[in-house]
């Protein structure tokens, strides 16, 4: 009998929790390592150097540390909710890119300002908000997408639902009271569905630091 799939994980990393995500769906169980990311395992650096979360390790040695790849890994072994159809659709690449990318620039220095002096040339305050009024333009034109269909792709949730909704719930956990008050209708309800969904609790129980020696997480539907 094949040993699980080793996930070595971070709870509330947006990464690790689209991974988590889709590995749940495809009813693939994992042996999950949670990381505490100030005192990483020497395990991870060894499986992947650059060290970050989410890694998948397989029973062949394989090593897959991209959480994207992870997920088509996931659901290209099996995808019962049919995630993969939306990621057919010419904007998807761009919706993905455009949230890995600049969103994730702004998100950055909208929630941790202090990380770049360099940057804020002694504004940390103004850049903070220039960086969260750049993070909303997006969102708004994410809000006209999500007026047409209650996903991104369509009326049901796809991997590109799945791979954004993560960093849009971090964005707006930054600070609640200002993200509830913003014009943005259609992210606020697609959001809050997702929030709620069964898929999300299932994914976010606490687990310990993992190190070498402890007994398995087995983690899975």
């Amino acid at each position: 009998m094949t040993r699980p799939p080793i996930l070595y994980s971070f709870r509330r990393c947006p990464y690790a929790m689209r991974a988590r995500m889709a590995l749940w769906v495809a009813r693939i169980t994992v042996e999950l390592r949670e990381v505490k990311l100030a005192d990483k395992p020497p395990e991870l650096a060894e499986a992947s150097p650059k060290a970050t979360v989410p890694v998948l390790v397989l029973d062949d040695g394989t090593v897959i540390d991209e959480s994207i790849a992870i997920m088509h890994w996931a659901l290209e072994c099996n995808d019962p909710k049919g995630w993969l159809a939306g990621d057919d659709a010419p904007s998807v690449p761009g919706l993905i890119a455009r949230n890995d990318g600049p969103f994730k620039h702004h998100l950055d220095r909208y929630k941790y300002p202090t990380r770049y002096p360099d940057e804020a040339h002694g504004d940390e305050e103004t850049f903070r908000l220039d960086h969260r009024n750049a993070g909303l333009a997006i969102l708004t034109d994410l809000d006209s997408r999500l007026g047409s269909s209650a996903h991104l792709c369509g009326e049901t949730p796809t991997l590109a639902d799945i791979a954004l909704f993560p960093f849009i719930r971090q964005f707006a956990n930054t600070d609640r009271d200002w993200f509830d008050a913003q014009g943005l209708p259609h992210v606020q309800e697609w959001l809050e569905r997702h929030l709620a969904s069964d898929l999300f609790r299932a994914i976010m129980p606490k687990f310990a630091p993992w190190k070498a020696g402890d007994e398995p997480i087995l983690f899975g539907p």
